[in-house]
């Protein structure tokens, strides 16, 4: 049988870690806009979408960003910064969150209040280096979702982890429950990016 590569596969496969950026072209924030929204289709924890993000697209903040970033090029060549954050006190939307999917018709009512119920109670209670953990994990899902979005706009990208978080939370005033998670260059590339192997599956995955 011959399978298909589907659209998603073919911008999986195409999407590469870019480093070089046409450093004059810029992205309107509209499309940006447009990209985040529907990044946020993303599954989160209990459906709390702890993703909170800051756009970076002045010249002059980027330039100081470079600094924080271990001073990678493409901090400032690139048309945006996309920095994920991810927001410890979640569990506050709770109620907004599934109020909403009630009024939608997604849930009935003693879901709704079942849900804010139990979502308020437990991660209410849990340690901060556990909510820290939750919410840099669905963080990392969401930021998937904008790459592979970027790209299938035509858009390049590379994530980015190696940058001074304490700095970065200083530097953006972040609050104390809004932890810095990961920077995504987003542009069009000047260079292409390298290719990469992966390690083959028998080596990575167990099947019983």
């Amino acid at each position: 049988m011959t399978v298909t590569k589907s659209s998603l596969t073919k911008v999986m496969h195409e999407r590469k870690s870019v480093r070089k950026y046409d450093e004059n072209f810029k992205i309107p924030q509209q499309q940006l806009e447009e990209l985040l929204v529907e990044a946020t289709s993303a599954p989160s924890s209990s459906n709390l979408q702890p993703w909170r993000f800051l756009v970076i697209q002045d010249e002059a903040v980027k330039k100081e960003l470079r600094a924080i970033a271990n001073n990678q090029e493409q901090v400032e060549t690139s048309s945006a910064i996309i920095a994920v954050l991810g927001d410890t006190k979640m569990y506050e939307n709770a109620e907004a969150i599934y109020t909403k999917n009630f009024e939608l018709g997604y849930i009935n009512e003693a879901t709704k209040d079942l849900m804010i119920n139990n979502s308020i109670n437990l991660y209410s209670q849990l340690p901060q280096e556990v909510l820290k953990n939750i919410v840099t994990f669905d963080a990392g899902l969401i930021s998937m979702q904008i790459m592979l979005l970027a790209k299938d706009m035509g858009y390049d990208t590379v994530p980015m982890g190696g940058f001074n978080k304490e700095a970065f939370a200083q530097r953006f005033e972040l609050a104390d429950h809004i932890v810095p998670v990961i920077l995504i260059a987003i542009g069009k590339a000047a260079a292409p990016a390298y290719n990469s192997s992966r390690i083959e599956l028998e080596h990575i995955a167990k099947f019983i």
